[in-house]
């Protein structure tokens, strides 16, 4: 079973003093029914990228993007010391709800990057990459689409498994999904990460080609808001 599954309550947050701390980022899922795994959010030098659009998935994206494991991706920023909020929320982010985290505002730490693992999908996740975060006081509010890691097809079969590099989709949280499907696909077109587009799903909750519910599951880009606040 995957990390995600035995980590995700776990909570480290590496921040400076909280005097220090003026920039708030706050994170709400827009989503119906899917989850966040726990979130990796982190402010840090404008050359750093945990992922890049049209750029092949590194290993420890890819073991965010299949099973919600951020140890890899907190372990390289914690070698150019970015500040690092892991895991805000406490857990999974659920449908409909918000958490937040605040860092510190100036020094070499002037971009803002997000990742999180979305459920129930193969390799899906939320992101975003290297926001320059405003250096004027004020309130900024950006929309967040899903991505593909395209280092799985996206088969849409639940098995519990996900390690890196196994088929499957580790678990629905919200426990709308069915069972029995064949798999939507065996290959992913895209190999490099890429704009996600969504599930298919079906209506057959013991057969069908998807595990997932077409009209409980079933999402359109934005999948997230975040909101900036620079004091």
């Amino acid at each position: 079973m995957k990390k995600m599954l035995t980590t995700a309550f776990a909570t480290l947050v590496f921040a400076t003093p909280t005097l220090a701390q003026n920039v708030r980022v706050d994170v709400t899922n827009l989503s119906n029914a899917i989850y966040f795994t726990p979130l990796l959010v982190a402010t840090h030098p404008e050359s750093t990228h945990l992922f890049e659009g049209g750029s092949p998935a590194s290993a420890n994206l890819q073991a965010m993007a299949e099973g919600g494991d951020t140890s890899g991706l907190i372990a390289d920023l914690m070698g150019i010391s970015a500040d690092i909020s892991d895991n805000p929320a406490g857990g999974l982010l659920v449908p409909g709800a918000s958490t937040h985290a605040i860092f510190p505002k100036g020094g070499q730490n002037t971009h803002l990057s997000l990742v999180a693992m979305l459920l129930p999908t193969n390799d899906g996740f939320v992101g975003l990459d290297a926001l320059e975060i405003p250096s004027s006081e004020g309130i900024y509010t950006y929309f967040l689409n899903a991505y593909d890691a395209g280092t799985e097809a996206n088969d849409e079969i639940i098995n519990g498994g996900g390690a890196t590099g196994t088929p499957g989709i580790p678990a629905d949280p919200g426990g709308n999904s069915g069972t029995g499907g064949s798999g939507v696909t065996t290959t992913e077109n895209n190999t490099m990460v890429h704009i996600h587009r969504g599930v298919l799903g079906d209506m057959d909750p013991v057969a069908g080609k998807s595990d997932l519910t077409t009209n409980v599951h079933r999402w359109l880009n934005p999948i997230a808001k975040i909101v900036i606040t620079v004091n």
